[in-house]
This record gives structure tokens, C-alpha cells and sequence, in this order.
């Protein structure tokens, strides 16, 4: 399964979640690509330096993610696209169709992952929280799906 996250930037959500999500994927057996990028991104930036932080502390080595733009091939290889704002999924579902969620949605929760740009570490680590906490279920939604289990596939 192709997932791709996005964001406005691509420089502190959707980075963050592509890297919590491969740390889940490779401690839970799953079969995934992931893959990262923001609807206003610049090409070859890097993550904000509070995200870099963050995710040290979680262990998981965030310096060498580079910035890129939302594109028409990223869209159609992803199985799975998930924004961090419903916002973000209403600008890509003309383009991409139905398999554009928020986060939190495909999680089976609601709202928006709070956006933590400009702020301090600890707005960062709330943020983090809040994307490990929905990637979580979305790891199990992943699992059930990959197990064969698809009452649970949210389609």
C-alpha cells in the first residue's frame, strides 16, 4: 500500500507522520510505502528544526527529509492519501477522488492535526501526540486491511 501525507509546507505535519508511520510500519510487520509532501511545499527544503527535535526524542532521525510540492504522479501511485486538515483533503479530492481522508478520519476520529509552524518545542511535541495518537489506529486500520480483514477498510 502507497500512502502518501500532506500538508501545507511539508515541513513539520506531513514529514512527521510519514516518519512516525515508517517507525510503525517497521515495528508492526507492515507492507507499505510512504511518502511525504505539502500543497504550497518548495522542492529541497528541511523539516523545521522543532520537528527535528521532536522526533529525536522519539528516536526516529528526521534531518535528511527534503521538502516537495503535492504532483499529479504522487497523487496517482498513492493508494492512500492523508492531510492533516479537511481543509487540505477539499483542495486534493477534485484532483484525487476518493481516497483522500484526513488523518484523524481515516483513524475513525475527527478534526484537524493542530499546526504547529512557528511555534515553540512544545506545540511541536503536542502535535507529534496528536499524530502518533491517530497513527495508532490507522496502523490497525493498515493491519486489518494487509490481514485480509476488510470490514474494516473504510470504504
Amino acid at each position: 500500500m502507497n500512502i502518501l501525507f500532506v500538508c501545507t509546507g511539508n515541513t513539520c505535519r506531513s514529514p512527521m507522520a510519514a516518519a512516525i508511520m515508517e517507525k510503525m510500519a517497521v515495528e508492526n510487520d507492515l507492507d507499505v510505502l510512504i511518502e511525504s509532501a505539502g500543497l504550497f511545499a518548495n522542492v529541497g527544503g528541511k523539516a523545521s528544526e522543532n520537528a527535528v527535535k521532536v522526533l529525536d526524542e522519539m528516536g526516529i532521525d528526521l534531518t535528511f527529509h527534503q521538502t516537495k510540492p503535492i504532483t499529479e504522479e504522487l497523487i496517482e501511485k498513492s493508494d492512500l492519501i492523508l492531510t492533516m486538515t479537511e481543509a487540505h483533503k477539499e483542495l486534493l479530492k477534485p484532483i484525487a477522488g476518493n481516497d483522500v481522508y484526513t488523518l484523524k478520519e481515516y483513524g475513525g476520529g475527527s478534526g484537524d492535526i493542530s499546526d504547529p509552524y512557528g511555534g515553540d518545542i512544545e506545540e511541536y511535541r503536542e502535535t507529534a501526540r496528536e499524530i502518533y495518537d491517530a497513527l495508532v489506529d490507522v496502523a490497525e486500520k493498515i493491519a486489518d486491511i494487509q490481514n485480509g480483514n476488510t470490514e474494516n477498510d473504510g470504504k
